[in-house]
């Protein structure tokens, strides 16, 4: 197959280019990096275009900062170089990733398993995830799970969910993997592959370049908000889950097919 790893790279985060350079040293296939967009340099109008808050239930309870859209658009940017560059599938990385010992044993399993309008995770933390077995290799599993976890840190895209996903986010109204949970929307079912052999190592690198400073009142509304969309969201995951049970070859990859569940759960 036709497949590349993406590596998401902001520019001015000069501390992580080594480590991108790094995870190109490792992998299997050829590297490319990809430009992230960077969130002080989105202007008003652009911001506009792509992001609306309150556009899909559950609804999402926070504005996204300048530094998310971002991150949403440097997502799209890869999803996007999938298609135009005709590959099969790119495993996409951001820039504070690292993988450990078993990551060889994770990506020859995900491969192995791979077709199109599959969308493979590599979680970053083991334990949280739980979902209907796919595939197994000794002690690696591939797993649907029902609620995916958030984290973009490593994924491996096929072409075909790089093309729903873009269809899916020409606008948007939540973060990257807060709308991945929504496979009743996106109709792109992530799988994960566990344990991964991913880490996050941001703390290592400067911090994360998603951090924003917040004020007391903010805080405390984002901790009271977080668990009330966290249970609405399982929810959806759950009745999503259960309706592609019913029908599973019709309903896996076929956007318009989750239309009556979305309808009836608004």
């Amino acid at each position: 197959m036709n497949i590349k790893a993406l590596a998401i790279h902001l520019a001015r985060a000069e501390k992580r280019r080594a480590q991108v350079e790094v995870l190109s040293s490792v992998l299997p296939f050829p590297s490319a990096t990809i430009d992230a967009v960077d969130g002080r340099l989105i202007s008003e109008q652009e911001r506009c275009r792509f992001y609306r808050s309150y556009l899909y239930r559950p609804f999402y309870p926070f504005t996204l900062s300048g530094n998310e859209v971002a991150c949403f658009l440097s997502h799209r940017t890869a999803w996007q170089t999938i298609v135009n560059d005709n590959l099969d599938a790119a495993l996409i990385l951001e820039d504070d990733a690292a993988v450990d010992e078993h990551f060889s044993a994770s990506l020859t399993l995900a491969l192995a398993s791979l077709k199109q309008g599959d969308f493979i995770r590599f979680p970053v933390r083991d334990g949280r995830e739980y979902g209907r077995l796919i595939a197994r290799a000794e002690s690696t599993s591939l797993i649907e799970p029902i609620c995916p976890g958030l984290g973009m840190v490593a994924q491996l895209i096929s072409r075909d969910a790089a093309i729903k996903l873009l269809k899916a986010s020409e606008r948007v109204d939540r973060p990257v993997d807060v709308f991945l949970q929504m496979a009743w929307m996106t109709a792109v079912v992530p799988k994960s592959v566990v344990p991964s052999g991913v880490q996050e190592i941001s703390a290592c690198l400067g911090g994360s370049t998603l951090k924003q400073d917040k004020t007391w009142l903010s805080k405390c509304r984002h901790e009271i908000l977080r668990p009330i969309y966290r249970t609405k969201i399982a929810r959806y995951a759950k009745a999503a889950a259960r309706h592609r049970d019913c029908s599973p070859s019709n309903h896996e990859n076929d956007r318009n097919a989750y239309s009556h569940f979305h309808a009836s759960s608004n």
